[in-house]
């Protein structure tokens, strides 16, 4: 294959390579700026529409996967695993996968105890070996899974009342990430921002929204046009429950710019899968890149939207309420202003005090 673009000639050689799609084309010719701006020959270019056939498993093949699990699993205990649950539960990959902290740590964690007789000695050892091995947030989030789990037995009374033995353990400590994005930054990110909007729409809208609202990544990529309500999104089902996002005129103006759909359909939709977006990592770890913001998250956006809240004066109560959290002390851990900031009250305070005292 040979191509002219910007005044250069690119030759690749392909053999058994798939052609690619016009997603991808709009991606490549954007980036490579091969094209002027709004002249992409891809536009209006028509997708085909990928049909698998059903493919079911025989009895034979059931067999020989059997003998393939029974090989790879010293290697690969945690895959294997999964997808042994996928064949005898008919579940999801999804849904498989988000229980790897039961199965991969409490699967044989108590296995030569009954429930009524582990004890609180028990859970401890089981801790300390969890954090040894995959590390303290692994630890700490299947404790939570044990916990619970513990309470729920006691209601149905598998335990008595008060016996829970992960009581008085203290979860391992964790550095808290004080990571926003200051002026300058956003700034920055809006930049680029505006230059992929054109071959990535859909995450850009996105991480757009992300930073306007100060939503979960969830609570946007999996919105529904009948949630939104004028100047409010109602999510059912968030985090914390039900909860309302006010919209300000800027998220307002990108959602009313959408081709509007039916209640029930997603905003958001993957072209290339045709559902929503599991992840937008892949775009970000450019967009980061490309705007100099270093190891920034996509969470840490929602982090932005506290912090700059907060230094612009608003209570915790108010950014709570924003956040949708229950607890003002969730809040707290939001409300970090920039240091350039607090040098700067520093330095007022203390000319005051200087002030003063020179009468």
């Amino acid at each position: 294959m040979t191509a002219r673009a910007a005044g250069r000639t690119l030759q690749r050689y392909i053999e058994s390579a798939r052609p690619a799609s016009s997603a991808t084309l709009r991606s490549y010719t954007t980036s490579q700026d091969a094209t002027p701006k709004g002249s992409n020959p891809c536009r209006g270019t028509p997708r085909f529409k990928r049909e698998l056939p059903d493919r079911f498993l025989s009895t034979g093949e059931y067999r020989r996967l059997a003998r393939v699990l029974a090989e790879a699993e010293p290697d690969w205990p945690a895959a294997v695993r999964a997808i042994r649950l996928l064949i005898y539960t008919g579940a999801r990959c999804g849904e498989i996968t988000s229980l790897r902290w039961e199965w991969v740590h409490l699967s044989n964690a108590f296995a030569s105890q009954h429930l009524d007789e582990i004890a609180h000695a028990d859970v401890q050892r089981w801790f300390v070996g969890v954090t040894d091995r995959a590390g303290p947030g692994a630890a700490n989030r299947t404790y939570d899974i044990l916990r619970a789990a513990f309470n729920k037995a006691e209601q149905w009374g598998l335990r008595p009342e008060g016996s829970n033995p992960c009581s008085g353990i203290k979860r391992n400590r964790q550095r808290k990430f004080e990571r926003f994005l200051s002026e300058a930054e956003i700034t920055r990110l809006g930049k680029v921002l505006s230059d992929r909007e054109e071959c990535w729409p859909g995450p850009i809208t996105i991480i757009r929204l992300l930073l306007l609202t100060g939503c979960r990544y969830g609570e946007i990529a999996s919105l529904k046009w009948g949630e939104i309500k004028g100047l409010r999104i109602r999510l059912e089902d968030s985090k914390t429950g039900a909860r309302t996002v006010w919209l300000g005129a800027e998220a307002q103006a990108i959602l009313n710019g959408l081709p509007r759909g039916k209640p029930g359909e997603h905003v958001f939709i993957n072209p290339e899968t045709g559902r929503t977006f599991a992840t937008v990592g892949y775009y970000w770890r450019i967009i980061r890149s490309e705007a100099g913001l270093g190891l920034v998250r996509i969470h840490d956006l929602r982090h932005s939207f506290a912090s700059h809240a907060a230094a612009a004066s608003e209570t915790l109560p108010m950014i709570g309420k924003l956040l949708g959290h229950a607890r003002v002390d969730t809040t707290a851990r939001y409300a970090h202003l920039d240091d350039t900031q607090l040098l700067d009250i520093a330095e007022r305070i203390g000319a005051l005090i200087h002030a003063a005292m020179e009468g």
